[in-house]
This record gives structure tokens, sequence and C-alpha cells, in this order.
């Protein structure tokens, strides 16, 4: 097998080998080439090429998201780190576990002027769990650097040691950095930072390792709740008569259904869940918008819970922030292992476990409650399904009108990516076949790298992908189709309202010069030559009769992936999605 010259490059590869760190997404660059080389000759390890290194950090997270074990990015110096940012945020927001491999000159050579130079220990400082910056390989030639006030050596021997001395010094902190940093990205889900200087020559391998690093394991996180947490929580819980479930984001089949059958079962609960949430029960309530947006304050008082339990990650309502900061619970319990956001201003328990082990003891201790508080609000669901429907038949060619159309043809068992902004929120309006897998960037909520992601969970994914995104999203990020590893089972549904169509809803003049520039962005582009120059199936539509026409063949399979754009007015959008509201009442 071949390996890179470079002791501390064999080091950094073979305790991620040892990690069981597998699929490694690298972009090109010539300071990075002694870990480039490293991973791609070792059969252990699946190395993707991917030129943009936004772009592959996305990708990288749209593979751990689905793998749900870590995935390394590795870049050259300079700027080319800093790329990686959007994504690492990204990461650390979401809980998606991404290791940061970055190549860097040695100390001596930045400041100085040299090409593909930054600053880059510690450059990911608020957004990382750890940052690990290595030590240069200490050579003979690196003596004068190794200490300001230099030894008198009687023998060359004697100086020879000194420096084996200052490499053993370096091999053993530069050991327990890197088995740092990976035990801390298995344990706690989440991005690290892996600073690594490389000195010339880069390119010289050899046949056999010349380092045998320590592997330090993990130490395990005990997920077991403590009897008095355990028995204060169940007393309070049973003597409640209004509990409110909120799930964030949260990975399909992570809460086992008998938990959630248990609650199902109490009418002093209630279960309000997101797209994203990726829980069904018949009883719970999805669609949160739809339902509270119509309450007026006397509704709202009737929903205010004693108890708040949440899980999962981020919530995208903002509707519901907005009630539970007025109506605040008399308790907010948060279930996780990661840190709790106090999102409500009320926060007060913080049980570190996972939803799944915490239910799992928790309902042995409850008991179902008699209260109106469920059966009043499935009251309120019922009068609100019949009002959306009713709506929805009514309404003129959309955007909504388009959501309507397009999520009930998406395939069982398959998977969605949704970009953000009006995207997500559109859906959060239906119900989808449960069998859909439902991810979406909302750790940051930003536009930038939803299709890289997508892409990257379907490169590792055998269940079909789809993509639905607005089109400032789907530009912002086409260099995400520069990619060879899309599957012919990738699908993208572009929604094209000719700008930022979510910017009409919003407060604000519209309608004016200053608007449609800086804030909707309008644009008169399409994703035709995009589809084309990448090798996309494409076709695009701009009525009710030619999309559902489209949809009837646009899942079947094809030789290549497919992408469908769909034009809708934007005038239009913001009227029927307020009207839309003022009707559910």
């Amino acid at each position: 097998m071949i390996y890179s010259a470079i002791p501390l490059a064999q080091t950094v590869i073979q305790l991620c080998k040892a990690k069981n760190l597998k699929h490694i997404v690298i972009s090109p660059g010539s300071r990075n080439a002694p870990l480039t080389i490293g991973f791609t000759h070792d059969p252990f390890f699946k190395s993707y090429s991917i030129v943009d290194e936004r772009c592959a950090a996305f990708f990288a997270l749209g593979m751990a998201q689905q793998l749900k074990e870590p995935v390394a990015v590795v870049c050259t110096s300079g700027s080319a780190l800093l790329n990686y940012y959007p994504a690492v945020a990204e990461a650390y927001y979401s809980n998606i576990p991404l290791v940061v491999l970055s190549a860097d000159r040695p100390a001596h050579r930045v400041g100085i002027g040299d090409g593909q130079t930054i600053n880059q220990p510690d450059v990911f400082k608020n957004h990382i769990l750890y940052s690990a910056n290595l030590k240069l390989d200490v050579k003979e030639e690196h003596w004068h650097l190794a200490s300001e006030a230099l030894p008198v050596f009687k023998t060359i021997e004697d100086k020879l040691d000194q420096v084996f001395h200052f490499q053993k010094s370096t091999q053993d902190f530069n050991e327990a950095e890197i088995n740092t940093a990976l035990n801390t990205v298995l344990v706690s889900n989440g991005p690290v930072h892996i600073n690594i200087p490389l000195d010339e020559p880069l390119y010289n391998c050899v046949e056999s390792l010349s380092v045998d690093p320590k592997v330090t394991e993990p130490e395990s996180m005990n997920l077991e709740v403590d009897l008095e947490t355990l028995e204060f929580c169940a007393d309070d819980w049973n003597a409640a008569e209004r509990k409110l479930i909120l799930v964030g984001v949260n990975g399909p089949n992570e809460v086992e259904q008998e938990y959630l059958n248990c609650l199902a079962e109490d009418e002093s609960v209630i279960v309000f869940t997101e797209t994203t949430s990726n829980i069904h029960h018949e009883t719970f309530f999805p669609n949160i918008d739809k339902i509270i947006t119509p309450l007026n304050e006397e509704e709202f008082e009737k929903l205010q819970p004693e108890i708040l339990l949440t899980f999962g990650g981020l919530i995208v309502s903002k509707r519901i922030k907005a009630f539970l900061r007025k109506y605040k619970p008399k308790q907010h319990w948060h279930i996780g292992t990661e840190p709790a956001n106090d999102t409500f201003f009320c926060l007060n328990k913080h049980i570190k476990t996972t939803p799944n082990q915490f239910l799992k003891q928790f309902t042995k201790s409850i008991t179902t409650v008699e209260s109106p508080y469920k059966p009043t609000w499935t009251y309120i669901k019922a009068l609100r399904t019949t009002a959306h429907e009713a709506v929805l038949k009514s309404i003129p060619y959309s955007d909504l009108k388009v959501f309507a159309t397009i999520l009930p043809a998406l395939p069982k068992d398959s998977v969605l990516q949704l970009s953000n902004s009006a995207t997500i929120r559109y859906t959060q309006l239906f119900n989808l076949d449960p069998s859909i897998a439902v991810f979406c960037n909302r750790g940051t909520s930003g536009i930038d790298g939803s299709t890289s992601t997508a892409i990257g969970c379907a490169a590792v994914n055998s269940k079909p992908t789809t993509l639905i995104s607005g089109d400032l999203s789907f530009l912002y990020d086409s260099n995400g189709l520069w990619n060879n590893y899309i599957p012919d089972n990738f699908r993208v549904i572009v929604i094209n309202n000719s700008g930022g169509g979510i910017f009409r809803i919003l407060p604000g003049h519209k309608n004016t010069e200053n608007f449609d520039y800086f804030f909707e962005t309008k644009h008169e582009l399409s994703c035709k030559q995009l589809a084309e120059m990448y090798k996309f199936s494409y076709q695009a539509v701009s009525d009710e009769v030619s999309l559902q026409e489209a949809l009837e063949s646009f899942f079947n399979k094809g030789a290549q992936p497919k992408l469908l754009e769909i034009f809708t007015p934007s005038t239009v959008n913001d009227t029927v999605i307020l009207d839309y509201f003022k009707a559910l009442r």
C-alpha cells in the first residue's frame, strides 16, 4: 500500500481509520496532498472529490445526516477552509457529526506574505465542538524553530537525540489531540476541526508506515434517567390536566411507536409535530400554523399548557414560538443529549438522555388523566382540516396550489429534502405519507447548501430522494450539481416564482422598485441550461394541468436524474396564502 511519507499525515489517517471514519470528501489542492494520498490509496476509505469547498461540506453534511456517523472533509490551506463555514455552522446547530481536516502552512510560514495562507487555528471557534491545532513534525532542519535558546551540542549524535525527543513529544501531542477531536464527534454529534500543518515535500510516498499512533477509546454516555428525576417528573405530569409535547427536527424511527401510542391515549396530552419531526400518529397535531394561526385570545388561553415537554432539534413555526413565549407553561422540560435551547424563556429542566430512553422509562410511571384538553383541540383540528380542503379547491394556480399538488404525488418510502424559506413553511401546512422521511437544514435555516445536502443524502441512501426548492435557494447552490455522485433516482422540483416570494408575505412596502430589486430580488432566470449542463432530464410547467401531467411520469425510473421547474405567478402568491389563513377561521 502507498502512504504519505509525512508522519503527521499518516497519524491523522490511521486514527480516522481506527475510529471507523469511512467517508472522506476531498477538495483538490496541493497542501492537502499528503492527506489525499493517504485516504485515496487505502481501500478502507470511500473518497469523494468535490471541487467547491462550500458544496463539499454540505455534501458531507447530507451524508452524515443519513449515515448518522461522522463524515470528513479535507481541504488545502487558505480561503478554502473558510468556505466550509456555512456547513460547519449548520452541523453545529443541527447536531450533525462533521470532521473538518484542513491542511495548513507551517507556523513560521504564516504572516510573512506567502500565498494561500491565513490564520487557520481556531477559525471556527464560535461554532465548533473541538478544535485540534496540531504541531508540525520536527526534523533536523527545523531545529532552529524548536527553541529560542539553542543549546550547544558536542556531537551530531546529541543533536539527533534531541531532534528525536522533540519529535516524540510532538507525536504524543498530536495523537492526543486527534483522539480527543474524533472522540468528541463520536460522542457529542456536531462538527470538530483538526488543523494540520504540513511541510514540503508534500508528494513523497512510502510503502510502509513509520508511526503506530495510540488509539484512545471514547467514554460512553450514561443515558439512564435517575429515579429521583423520573419520580419528580411523573408526579407533576400525573397531576397536570394540560400537557403539550412539541417535537422539533427528529430523525425517522428514533422514537419507538409503542411510546407514542401510550402518549396518544391520554386526553390531557396533545402532541404538536412538524414536518421535520418524522413521527406520526392519527391523534397527533401536525400542521401547527394551520391550527393556531386563526386562534383568538380566549382560545390561546385554553391552549396554554401547564407542562411543556420538548425534544428534537429547532422549531420551524414562528407562531408556536410566539404563542408559548406569551402563554408560558409553568414548567418546560427538554429531553436530549445536546445542549438545550431556552426557546420559550421558561426552560427549567434539561434531561440529558435520548427521547426514546426517557419515554421508555417515563411511560411506565405515568397514568392517563381525564381532561377536555385534547378533545377540544381535536375538534378544532377537524374544523381546520375541513376549511383547509375547501380553500384548496377554490384557490387559483399559485405556490400554495403547487404544493397541494406535488406533495401527495411523492413516492412512498422515499426521502424528501426541503430547502428553507417559503418551501419548508408551505410544506408544514400539509400531511405527508408517514413512510416519507423529511429533512431540512434548520440549524441555521439558510438557503445556502440545500441542493448539496440533498445530493449528499441521495449518494448514500438507496431510497429515491426528492429535493423541493425555491428558485433563489436552488440557483444559490447551483455548484452543488457539479458532482459525480448523483444517482439516477434523484429528483429536483424547483418552484420558480421569479424571486424571494416569502418577502411578499412579510411586512414591508411591496410593489416598489426598491422592494423588487433588494428584497424580492426579481429575476427572469430558468434552470433549463443548468439541467442541460449537468445532464439532468428537464421539464418545465406553468399551469395546473401541465403540472398534473408532468407528475404522472416524473418519479418513474430513468437513466438520469430529473429536474422539474414549476413557474408560478409571483404577484398572486402572497394574496393567496394570506387569504388562506383568514379562511381557516
